[in-house]
């Protein structure tokens, strides 16, 4: 199955949605996720997911009319701030805090990024939603977390380099599976806070 219309049912129209549980739809959310992160976006169909779920593929279409669509909707369900709750007074622990967490979550969503890949670079509802499920929470929440160290005086607003942060935590993330073939996990993640952020923002 692609992702265009000539292979939907002809019915399909919104006044025909039928209405789900919150429960049944995310099961076809994680479904679709967990298929796309095991398979690759483009070897996801309706058909399997409305298998591996146990519904029929017309189900699936009442309810979202494309494939992009219907994993926009999955990664929209998603939506989560994982950096929440870090708040140690200092901003130094606050960042080997969030190395900790972004080490531990970059398995599975790195995956995930990877697997939606050249997908997400034709259809801009299916990139609008990865921006706004894995990337936006995420920076806003560390910038936040830089925003409260530089309310403790911990660092001046105009350090040059305090701009630049989101993009060297979540770069490393996305950089060092393919040029070294290995996952930035916590370990890594927290060296390279050691190493390379605190420097730059002249923090211990």
């Amino acid at each position: 199955m692609t992702s265009q219309a000539a292979d939907r049912p002809e019915t399909v129209g919104a006044s025909r949605r039928s209405k789900l549980t919150r429960e049944r739809e995310q099961e076809f959310f994680d479904a679709v996720i967990e298929q796309i992160r095991e398979c690759g976006y483009d070897a996801v169909t309706m058909d399997g997911v409305a298998t591996s779920t146990r519904c029929s593929k017309s189900t699936l279409y009442r309810q979202w009319r494309t494939k992009p669509q219907f994993v926009a909707a999955a990664l929209r369900s998603r939506r989560r701030v994982c950096f929440e709750g870090i708040d140690s007074g200092s901003l130094a622990e606050d960042l080997r805090q969030v190395a900790r967490v972004l080490g531990q979550w970059s398995g599975r969503d790195h995956r995930l990024v990877q697997a939606l890949g050249h997908a997400v670079l034709e259809d801009q509802e299916l990139a609008q939603a990865l921006r706004e499920t894995l990337v936006e929470p995420e920076i806003a929440a560390v910038e936040q977390i830089l925003g409260r160290g530089v309310a403790r005086g911990e660092i001046a607003a105009d350090h040059p380099a305090l701009p630049y942060v989101p993009s060297q935590m979540f770069g490393v993330l996305r950089v060092r599976p393919m040029l070294e073939g290995q996952e930035a996990d916590p370990d890594y993640l927290l060296r390279f806070v050691e190493v390379a952020v605190l420097p730059a923002l002249g923090l211990e």
